[in-house]
């Protein structure tokens, strides 16, 4: 078991998410940055499918009922166990009643912790993610929640030691997608060439960008598209022209028109973007004009 003695700022249990359920409006959600969740798993032995919490930010306060392993990945920052400095991107043993602390990030913005045996809350729809906008899944962490551990699988860790730079600068690769055509070639090219500003207002659900707007053609100013099914990483641009990355916990389906779609490595970027951070967008295929 592990005891949330402090959840920082905002912590979550996430998985790889849950799949199939889109058609009735349920997303996938699932953790954000899925390839730090992935080798936080691997680092304790756990299958990549295992459940990791994620934490926002700093504040992070987790105890030991039993003698465990775990491992911290994503965001870069102090972490503390018992007290003592503790390596991120590592492998850590916690013995009964030893505290594990996040710090406040220097680089990035998102954590992920892996036990091993994985955190074991009740799944919900086949996952044990939270999903923010749908309010699916396990609840977010409080003070007091104990957490189960699963069963570990196989004989321990398969990785040591797996050294993990910072994340690079906030450049994301964008292909156009198939409502490109309906802004004009400017708007396109201010797409590409803007700094665009993450706002406090971004979240699981999108990260929101300030900045120039994005002109449509005048045959569809003020026009109305229906529904259509959305994507992690789509680029949606509402009637202020300025525009919304959809991340984990994005709407099944969406009535504004998306320019452009983030590549996979880009969503996960997308996890570590801080409000007042500048991200560019850099074209890897354009069209649908």
């Amino acid at each position: 078991m592990i005891v949330v003695e402090s959840p920082g700022l905002f912590a979550s249990v996430q998985d790889t998410g849950r799949v199939g359920w889109s058609e009735v409006g349920v997303g996938r959600s699932g953790a954000f940055d899925t390839g730090a969740a992935g080798l936080a798993d691997r680092l304790v032995g756990n299958a990549e499918s295992a459940a990791v919490i994620e934490a926002v930010g700093g504040g992070l306060r987790l105890r030991a009922a039993d003698r465990t392993v775990v491992a911290v990945t994503g965001a870069h920052g102090p972490l503390t166990v018992a007290g003592r400095p503790a390596p991120r991107n590592a492998p850590v043993t916690l013995s009964t009643d030893d505290t594990l602390e996040l710090g406040p990030p220097t680089v990035g913005l998102r954590s992920y912790i892996a036990v091993r045996g994985g955190i074991a809350v009740p799944a919900v729809l086949g996952s044990r993610s939270w999903d923010s906008l749908g309010r699916v899944g396990p609840d977010p962490l409080e003070i007091g929640d104990w957490l189960p551990v699963g069963a570990p699988r196989g004989n321990g860790p398969l990785v040591e030691v797996a050294p993990v730079g910072p994340p690079g600068p906030a450049v994301l690769d964008v292909a156009a997608a198939p409502r490109r055509g309906w802004f004009t070639d400017a708007a396109w090219q201010t797409l590409l060439d803007t700094a665009w500003l993450v706002l406090p207002t971004s979240d699981r659900v999108g990260i929101r960008l300030a900045g120039p707007v994005l002109d449509r053609h005048d045959d569809r100013r003020g026009a109305e598209l229906a529904p259509e099914p959305m994507v992690r990483g789509a680029i949606q641009v509402p009637p202020d022209g300025r525009p919304i990355i959809l991340g984990p916990d994005h709407p099944t389906t969406g009535g504004y028109p998306v320019i452009a779609v983030v590549d996979v490595a880009g969503v996960a970027r997308c996890a570590h973007l801080v409000p007042g951070e500048t991200v560019r967008l850099r074209a890897i295929l354009d069209a649908g004009r």
